[in-house]
């Protein structure tokens, strides 16, 4: 199976949770180190900015913030606090060699190969900057943080709405139409489309089934079968 993407495709944005690591990965690894050591996080690093910052975010007392993240994470509520919390907890952790990013098998050389013929690609997602960038850092297949161009948080907007992907677009200099969004999440696409940005749904076998009508969205379980004809 091939998926053509138009010619005058030449950006990528891609998803993370469930399209480029898998949800697993995530779920059953970073997020309950951070559960378990978020206590222990706010005592030792209170007096740091970056924590004084997210405790400003949720405007709460300390011994609050501990439940509240926890809380969020259980709801899997995706606040710029929260996610900035993550990255931060995550980042020790990473630089100590206690985790490292795990990666569908067929990510990495399919974005070498863009990068080969001048695709640029770019990530999305509701995860902190500086937390996608320490996963590419810290992979399992080394350093790979030079493949992206760039990063996109929920500080742009949010990802089922349209307008950010008009915001993603104006930002790089690059018309919405010019856009090729990979994602797990149906909504998501439907709001790239909703910007004139063109969307492919990927359905990796791990990921729960869609709930929409999969004859409204163009489809791929690889990155493999994704077909881009060279930048000229």
């Amino acid at each position: 199976l091939v998926l053509s993407v138009p010619a005058e495709v030449t950006v990528i944005p891609l998803d993370m949770e469930g399209t480029t690591p898998p949800v697993a990965f995530l779920k059953d690894i970073l997020f309950p180190y951070v559960e378990e050591n978020v206590k222990e996080y706010l005592q030792t690093q209170w007096e740091e900015e970056a924590c004084q910052q997210e405790v400003r975010l949720w405007r709460k007392q300390a011994e609050e913030d501990a439940q509240y993240a926890c809380w969020q994470m259980d709801l899997d509520r995706k606040t710029t606090a929260l996610k900035q919390l993550q990255g931060h907890m995550w980042s020790s952790a990473f630089a100590a060699g206690r985790r490292k990013a795990e990666f569908f098998a067929d990510v990495v050389p399919a974005v070498r190969k863009r990068r080969e013929v001048q695709t640029k690609v770019y990530i999305y997602s509701p995860t902190s900057v500086e937390a996608k960038k320490l996963l590419f850092r810290h992979s399992m297949q080394g350093d790979i943080l030079e493949l992206v161009v760039g990063h996109f948080d929920t500080k742009i907007g949010h990802k089922v709405e349209s307008e950010s992907y008009r915001k993603i677009g104006d930002s790089i200099g690059y018309s919405t139409k010019n856009v090729l969004l990979l994602t797990d999440v149906t909504q998501e696409a439907r709001a790239a489309e909703g910007a004139a940005v063109h969307a492919a749904v990927v359905v990796r076998p791990s990921n729960t089934g869609l709930t929409d009508d999969k004859t409204c969205y163009s489809l791929i379980t690889f990155f493999s079968e994704l077909y881009l004809p060279p930048s000229t």
